[in-house]
């Protein structure tokens, strides 16, 4: 499911946008969130296999507290989590408030990015209401289809045909997540990265937000496997509220 996508990058510290010279930066960033194609068949994988299921799994409490750093306490402590288990997610604490969090594993990136299946993967994510119900169905589903040991193709088929036969949810207007946990490893590359916001639009709409063009401080990329742009922001502060490294320009 984090098969990323899209983003618009800001320098949210004093809302200054990215400059030019640094484009090269955030979209070497963005590929922790999902490289190109181009670049991903050029890169010789180094997790060419899926693990043993026991390098994915966590303890059920470390777990439950990981995927709570994702999001302020003040939306985190009334969210609904989920924890892996052998069969797929399954809630482990019940929320009040309609967020769900969730600590995503190494196959929420595209089926074409050479760390789909590294078991280092920890990615906790808080999904608003709307994408909760929305866009987090595709990671649970592609889920289940890893722990029943499909393939790669077989998973990005079986993708598609539950989009194209609408047993998928359509993505909902306003659907978002939070990615704030200091201690989130996304890849090998990126490891934490930076805390930022992710924003879900349905298909490709990356021109007519004029991303990518000289001068625009908006980045895209489009993720054809969730049939859906995601724009990033980047914010100043982790979910415990501590400073992230400044963005320089």
């Amino acid at each position: 499911m984090m098969q990323y996508m899209v983003a618009i990058y800001r320098h949210v510290s004093g809302s200054k946008p990215i400059r030019q010279k640094k484009l090269a930066t955030v979209l070497a960033a963005v590929t922790l969130l999902g490289a190109t194609h181009a670049i991903a068949q050029e890169a010789k994988a180094p997790y060419p296999n899926m693990a043993p299921l026991e390098q994915y799994l966590m303890e059920r409490s470390a777990e439950i507290a990981l995927a709570r750093t994702a999001a302020p306490a003040s939306i985190s402590e009334s969210a609904e989590v989920l924890v892996l288990q052998p069969a797929g997610y399954a809630t482990a604490v019940k929320g009040n408030n309609g967020f769900v969090c969730v600590v995503e594993r190494s196959w929420g990136a595209a089926t074409d990015e050479p760390e789909f299946w590294n078991p280092q993967v920890r990615a906790p994510i808080c999904f608003n209401p709307a994408a909760a119900r929305t866009f987090l169905p595709i990671f649970l589903m592609k889920t289940k289809l890893v722990l029943a040991g499909k393939s790669k193709p077989e998973i990005l088929q079986a993708t598609e045909t539950a989009l194209d036969k609408k047993e998928l949810p359509a993505l909902e207007q306003g659907a978002m997540c939070y990615m704030l946990s200091k201690q989130q490893y996304l890849n090998d590359r990126g490891k934490a990265w930076h805390p930022h916001l992710m924003f879900f639009i349905p298909g490709d709409i990356a021109k007519s937000w004029g991303a990518n063009l000289t001068g625009s401080p908006v980045i895209a990329a489009n993720d054809p496997e969730e049939r859906a742009t995601i724009f990033m922001v980047w914010v100043s502060a982790w979910s415990d509220d501590t400073p992230a490294p400044p963005i320089s320009h």
